[in-house]
C-alpha cells in the first residue's frame, strides 16, 4: 500500500487571541495557498520565533486559527534555538518547550508550546477500514532509493475530513532524500521488521 509524502517546514498555529496580539485587533489571516488537508492553508503572515540562545525569522503561520498556539520545528531548528522539544501530536503541549513568538504588533512568551511533530498519516475512518488498518494506530514506512530505509512510529491521524498523506518534517525527509509527492510504502505489523 502506497502513500504520498507531504513535507512540513517549521510553522506556527495561533489562537485568535494570540493572532491579534501579534498582528493587531480584529486581524484575520490572509490565505496564501490552500494545503491538501481540507480547510487548512498557508497564510501570508510570518513571525519570528526566539529563545534566549537564538531566533529564526520568517516562520509561516498556518490557518485557520486553532484552540491552541503551537510552534512546530525540526530537530535541526531546535539545536539552533538551544531547546529540546518533545516529539508530540499536534495539540499535546504539556511539558513542551518554552518559546517566544514575535509579530509586527507584539510578542507572546509561551511557557509551553514548541514541539517536534510526530510522523503521521492523515486518513479517514473509511480509508482506514478499506486498507485493513481498523485495529492499527501506527505503522512503518518503507522508503526505496539510494538513502532508503524504514521509518518507525508513524501514527495514523484519523479524521472525517482528511487527505490521505504522510507528513514528515524536513529532517526526516532530507535524511531519506524524499520530496513532496514522492510515494512510499506502508508496512504493518511483522512487515515493519523487513
Amino acid at each position: 500500500m502506497k502513500v504520498s509524502v507531504g513535507i512540513s517546514n517549521r510553522h506556527v498555529h495561533l489562537t485568535k487571541k494570540h493572532l491579534e496580539i501579534l498582528f493587531g485587533n480584529g486581524y484575520e489571516l490572509e490565505e496564501l495557498k490552500s494545503l491538501k488537508q481540507p480547510g487548512q492553508f498557508a497564510s501570508n503572515e510570518k513571525v519570528t520565533i526566539e529563545t534566549p540562545k537564538s531566533k529564526i525569522e520568517g516562520v509561516r503561520v498556518l490557518g485557520p486559527v486553532r484552540p491552541y498556539t503551537q510552534v512546530e520545528v525540526s530537530k535541526t531548528d531546535a539545536i539552533k534555538l538551544g531547546i529540546e522539544p518533545p516529539v508530540r501530536d499536534s495539540g499535546k503541549l504539556e511539558g513542551s518547550s518554552p518559546i517566544t513568538i514575535i509579530g509586527p504588533n507584539g510578542k507572546i512568551e509561551l511557557e509551553e508550546g514548541c514541539i517536534l511533530a510526530t510522523r503521521h498519516i492523515h486518513i479517514t475512518p473509511k480509508e482506514k477500514e478499506e486498507f485493513g488498518l481498523s485495529d492499527v494506530s501506527k505503522v512503518c514506512i518503507k522508503v526505496n532509493g539510494e538513502k532508503g530505509g524504514i521509518l518507525d512510529n508513524v501514527y495514523l491521524k484519523v479524521a472525517d475530513e482528511s487527505y490521505f498523506e504522510l507528513h514528515l518534517d524536513t529532517d526526516d525527509a532530507n535524511a531519506f532524500l524524499l520530496k513532496n509527492n514522492d510515494e512510499v510504502e506502508i508496512l504493518v505489523g511483522e512487515n515493519c521488521e523487513q
